[in-house]
C-alpha cells in the first residue's frame, strides 16, 4: 500500500514537473494580448465580437473573453488595451499592381480632386513642370518627365490633353502622361521620335494611335497595346535600385490603408525577378501575391515560387489575361455602343476585345493544362462573353475543378453572365469604387443610366449565394480600403447621386469582400481573413467601427497601426 502511494505521489509531482517545466518554455504564453476595444472577426454571417485576442509567433493562439485571455499572459506578455479602438483583420488586396502603385509615388501626380489637383490641362502642365523642377534627379537620370493620374472625364476640357500640350512641358525630354486607367497614355513629340512612331505606324492589334480628326497625324493618345508597347522603353531606363524603391514604396502605401497582402496583378518576367530579388533580400513587409501575364511571360510561372504557401512573403498565384480596356477610357468592349462615342469613332462604336475567340481559348487552356489559376481582366460585357465562352470550353476540355478562377472589374456584367459565372465557379471581383470616382461620367458618357447603375453587381451576385471581393486596382486609384468599403455600401458619386441603389451591400458584406472573401480567392482561407485560432496575426486597427457609424463617413475613418504577424508595419503619426 505504501509503495503505490510513493508511486502516485512520484506521478502527480512529474505531471507538476512537465506543467511547470511547458509553463517556463511559454508553449501557451502570448506575445500580445489585444483588448479593451471592438474586436471584429469576421468569422460569422454577421458581425461576431470577440472580448479579447492572444497571439504568438505571429499566429493567433486565442480568441474570446479577456479572463481566459490572460491565462495565456506571461512575464513579458505585452497588454495592447485598444482603448475603445477597433480591432479587424488585416485587409486583403484582391487586385491592383503594387510595382505600379510604387511608379505612381515617384511621379508627378496628375489625379483630380479629392487625391490631386488635376483638373484642367493647364493644371496638368503646370504640375509637371513643378514636378521636374522638385525632382531635377529623376528626370536626369530616367531621361523621361512621367505623370500618372489624369482623368480626362475630370478635366475642364473633358478630352485628353496632346502631344502639343505636351510639348509645353518639355520639347528636349521625352513626356508620358499616364491615364488613371492604366490603359491610356499620352505622349510628346519627342517620345515619339524615341518610340520611333508617326503618321505612318500602323495600329497595333488592340489597340490604336489616336490621330488628328482629318488626318494620319498622331494626337499623342495611345491606347491600350499601342500604350502597352511604349512602357518597356520607359521600364528599361530604371536601375534595380529604382525598381527595389518602387517595391518597397508600393508596400508602404498599401500598409499605410490597412493592407497586409498586396497582389501583383499583371506581372512580367522582369517584376517577377524584382520580386524574387526583394523576398530573398527580406524586403517585402506584408505577403506579395502575384500573376503573371500569360501572353508576356509564362515561363515565369514555375515552382518554387509558383506554391500556395509564401517565401518570404512572396509566391506566384497563377496567370492573368487581359480581354479589354476601361469604360472611363472607352476602350472597353461592349455589346451597346458607348453613349458618347471618343472622338473620331462612330455612333456604333462599341470599344474592342484584345484576342480573337480563338486565341483566348487557347491561353485559358493552357492555364487550366497547367492548374494555374486564372485572373482576367475583362471591362465590358462583350469581353465577358468572350471570356465565358471560353472558360466553359476550356472545363469541358479538362473537367470541373475548384480553380477559383476569377473575373477582374466586371463594370458591365449581365444577370445572364452572373448565372453562367455561378455555374463554372468563376468569383467576381469588382471595382465598385467607380460608381465614386467615374458614377457622373458613366451615366452621361460611356454607359448611360440604367447600365451605369447596374455596374458592380454585388447584390445581384449575393442573391444567387456568390461570394464576391472588391478592389481598388491601384494604381488606378489609391489603394484606400475604406473607399472600397465605402462605394461598395454606399455607391456615391464625386456630385453626391447614388449610382445604383438597388446593388448596395450592408458594410459587414462589404468588410468581408477584402477579408474573407478575398482569402478564399487566394486559397488562403485557412490563415487570414478572419480572427481565428491558427491563423496569421495580421490586423489593422481603426479609429472607429465601420459597423457602428454612419455609413456615409466610412471612408472618413483613420487607420491607426497595421500588423503583420504580430509585427507593425504602419502606425499613425498621432
Amino acid at each position: 500500500m505504501m509503495k503505490k502511494i510513493v508511486n502516485f505521489i512520484l506521478m502527480l509531482l512529474l505531471i507538476a514537473f512537465v506543467s511547470c517545466n511547458q509553463n517556463s518554455n511559454g508553449n501557451d504564453i502570448a506575445d500580445t494580448i489585444y483588448y479593451g476595444g471592438d474586436i471584429v472577426t469576421m468569422e460569422g454571417d454577421s458581425a461576431i465580437y470577440a472580448e479579447a485576442v492572444a497571439i504568438k509567433d505571429g499566429k493567433i493562439i486565442f480568441v474570446g473573453n479577456k479572463s481566459d485571455a490572460e491565462k495565456k499572459k506571461g512575464n513579458n506578455t505585452l497588454m495592447n488595451d485598444l482603448q475603445g479602438k477597433t480591432l479587424l483583420p488585416g485587409f486583403v488586396d484582391a487586385h491592383s499592381h503594387v510595382t505600379l502603385t510604387g511608379i505612381q509615388a515617384a511621379s508627378a501626380n496628375l489625379l483630380p480632386a479629392p487625391d490631386g489637383n488635376g483638373n484642367s490641362i493647364d493644371s496638368l502642365i503646370a504640375i509637371t513642370k513643378r514636378w521636374m523642377d522638385e525632382n531635377p534627379g529623376a528626370t536626369t537620370k530616367v531621361g523621361w518627365v512621367v505623370g500618372f493620374g489624369y482623368d480626362d472625364g475630370q478635366l475642364k476640357e473633358k478630352n485628353h490633353p496632346t502631344a502639343n500640350d505636351l510639348d509645353k512641358i518639355s520639347t528636349t525630354l521625352p513626356v508620358m502622361l499616364i491615364h488613371q486607367s492604366t490603359h491610356i497614355g499620352v505622349i510628346n513629340h519627342k517620345a515619339m521620335e524615341v518610340l520611333g512612331i508617326n503618321k505612318d505606324t500602323k495600329n497595333p492589334p488592340g489597340g490604336a494611335y489616336r490621330r488628328i480628326e482629318g488626318t494620319q497625324e498622331l494626337s499623342g493618345v495611345l491606347e491600350e497595346n499601342a500604350f502597352f508597347m511604349s512602357v518597356p522603353t520607359l521600364l528599361s531606363k530604371l536601375t534595380q535600385e529604382d525598381q527595389d524603391y518602387l517595391i518597397a514604396q508600393g508596400q508602404k502605401l498599401y500598409a499605410s490603408f490597412g493592407f497586409t497582402t498586396a497582389q501583383e496583378g499583371r506581372a512580367v518576367p522582369a517584376s517577377v525577378s524584382t520580386l524574387i530579388k526583394a523576398a530573398n533580400e527580406n524586403k517585402l513587409i506584408m505577403d506579395v501575391v502575384a500573376y503573371v501575364d500569360l501572353v508576356a511571360g509564362s515561363d515565369a510561372i514555375k515552382e518554387p515560387w509558383l506554391s500556395k504557401e509564401y517565401n518570404n512573403h512572396f509566391r506566384i498565384g497563377g496567370a492573368k489575361l487581359v480581354t479589354d480596356g476601361s469604360p472611363q477610357g472607352k476602350t472597353a468592349w461592349l455589346t451597346k455602343p458607348y453613349v458618347v462615342p471618343p472622338s473620331g469613332k462612330s455612333a456604333d462604336y462599341h470599344g474592342y476585345g484584345v484576342f480573337s475567340d480563338e486565341d483566348l481559348t487557347k491561353y485559358v487552356e493552357k492555364a487550366f493544362e497547367n492548374n494555374w489559376q486564372l485572373i482576367v481582366h475583362s471591362g465590358g460585357d462583350a469581353a465577358t462573353d468572350q471570356f465565358i465562352k471560353a472558360i466553359s470550353a476550356a472545363e469541358k476540355k479538362f473537367g470541373k475543378k475548384d480553380r477559383r478562377t476569377v473575373l477582374i472589374h466586371g463594370h458591365i456584367v449581365r444577370e445572364d453572365q452572373l448565372d453562367a459565372m455561378k455555374e463554372l465557379g468563376i468569383i467576381p471581383s469588382f471595382f465598385s469604387m467607380h460608381t465614386y470616382y467615374w458614377g457622373d461620367w458613366h451615366v452621361s458618357e460611356t454607359m448611360g443610366k440604367e447600365r451605369a447603375f447596374e455596374m458592380g453587381a454585388t447584390q445581384s451576385a449575393l442573391k444567387r449565394e456568390m461570394i464576391f471581393t472588391e478592389h481598388h486596382d491601384a494604381p488606378v486609384a489609391f489603394p484606400d480600403a475604406l473607399r472600397v468599403v465605402d462605394a461598395t455600401v454606399n455607391r456615391i458619386s464625386r456630385t453626391g447621386a447614388i449610382i445604383g441603389p438597388n446593388q448596395k451591400v450592408s458594410p459587414y458584406v462589404a468588410l468581408l469582400s477584402i477579408t474573407r472573401w478575398a482569402a478564399y480567392q487566394y486559397f488562403e482561407e485557412n490563415t487570414k481573413g478572419s480572427i481565428k485560432e491558427g491563423k496569421l496575426a495580421d490586423f489593422v486597427i481603426l479609429e472607429k467601427n465601420p459597423l457602428k457609424v454612419d455609413p456615409l463617413t466610412i471612408h472618413t475613418i483613420p487607420i491607426l497601426e497595421t500588423i503583420k504577424e504580430g509585427k507593425t508595419i504602419f502606425k499613425k503619426e498621432l
